[in-house]
Formats: structure tokens, C-alpha cells, sequence
């Protein structure tokens, strides 16, 4: 009795290094257009929302570039200008918070350190406003629905921080490795609002 041979038939893989790396080469090309964005040192929120968009639609498969960036950096910087500059506010008191607690006041230590956390807290949810960003968003709904997530999701929250951290240790390495580097924040933000969305 004779075993009919089957043929095995190559399994055709899908090139998933290809197309990971393209992601990760698009998040790189992404935090320059961010760093430039954000050379009105009031425009970071709006470079954050733009570079967040575009990354939403690469990763869904839809088309887009510097043109599509530009246009909603134009959008996103409307309302967002207030939002950098209430940015810079804040950071401007923890500093001048952290310094009276160098002074060796009672309790110093303590506020300087919740006034650390504090603007991690803040920089934590201006990222998660602007990876939920989309044209027609008012800033205040963004920032009120984002504290909220930084709260309630811890996970998420950390995992932002972890590539604030990225790119702090980018600018102290060498200072030209943070520019790429905010793409992959912008990205890592993306990233924490879809799985928060999906549980």
C-alpha cells in the first residue's frame, strides 16, 4: 500500500522586521519634526498632538507626511500655546521650589519633592492630551479627560515615564540622540491611550 506524499507548501511569512522597523524609523523622523515644532518653546503641546496623529495614522495604515504634520501642528498650536505657557509656569515654580528646598527650610525637601512629582504628574497627562488629539479638541476637555487616565491607569502612566526618561538620558549622552528620541515618546503615548482604550 502506497502513502500518498503531501508536498509541503512554503509558508510564506509576512516581513514583520520590515515593517517594525519602518514604525520605529517613522517615530525617529517623527521627534525631528516634533523638535522643530517645538522651537516656539510654547508649541510643544501642539508639536506632541501632531507628531501623535501622524503616528496614529501610520500604524492604521493610512497615508500621511510633513504636509498632513504641518497642517495639524497649525490646528493643534490654536489652544495649544496656553497649555505651553501654563507648562512653562509650572515648571518655573517647581524650580524656584526645588531651590527653597535646598535652602535648608523646614519641610523643604518634602515640597521639593512633591513639586517634582508633581510636574512628572503634569508632563505625564500633557502627553496623554496630546496622543488623544484631534482636530476640533478643546485643550481643557483633553487635559481634564488625560489626568483622569494618568491616574487610573498607573501602568500606562509609568511606561510614559520610562521614555521620559529615554530621552533625558539621550540628552545627557549626547544632546542630538534626544531629537529622534521624542518620536518614540510621542509614540510610547499612542501606544498607553490604545491599550487604556481597548481594556
Amino acid at each position: 500500500m502506497t502513502q500518498a506524499r503531501v508536498k509541503a507548501r512554503p509558508v510564506r511569512r509576512e516581513p514583520v522586521f520590515g515593517e517594525r522597523f519602518a514604525v520605529f524609523a517613522e517615530c525617529l523622523l517623527t521627534g525631528v519634526w516634533i523638535a522643530v515644532a517645538c522651537l516656539g518653546v510654547v508649541t510643544y503641546p501642539a508639536a506632541f498632538a501632531a507628531g501623535a496623529r501622524h503616528l496614529r495614522r501610520r500604524t492604521t495604515g493610512r497615508d500621511g507626511g510633513l504636509r498632513d504634520f504641518a497642517a495639524d501642528f497649525r490646528a493643534a498650536v490654536r489652544g495649544g500655546w496656553a497649555v505651553g505657557l501654563a507648562g512653562w509656569a509650572a515648571a518655573a515654580a517647581v524650580s524656584v521650589d526645588v531651590l527653597v528646598s535646598r535652602a535648608g527650610l523646614p519641610g523643604g525637601p518634602f515640597a521639593g519633592a512633591v513639586g517634582v512629582f508633581a510636574l512628572i504628574g503634569l508632563a505625564v497627562a500633557l502627553l496623554r492630551a496630546a496622543a488623544g488629539w484631534t482636530p476640533g479638541s478643546r485643550w481643557r476637555a483633553l487635559l481634564a479627560d488625560a489626568g483622569r487616565r494618568t491616574l487610573r491607569d498607573p501602568a500606562g502612566s509609568f511606561l510614559i515615564v520610562c521614555g521620559l526618561a529615554v530621552v533625558a538620558l539621550s540628552a545627557w549622552f549626547l544632546p542630538l540622540l534626544a531629537v529622534p528620541a521624542l518620536g518614540t515618546v510621542a509614540a510610547a503615548a499612542v501606544a498607553v491611550e490604545v491599550r487604556y482604550r481597548r481594556r
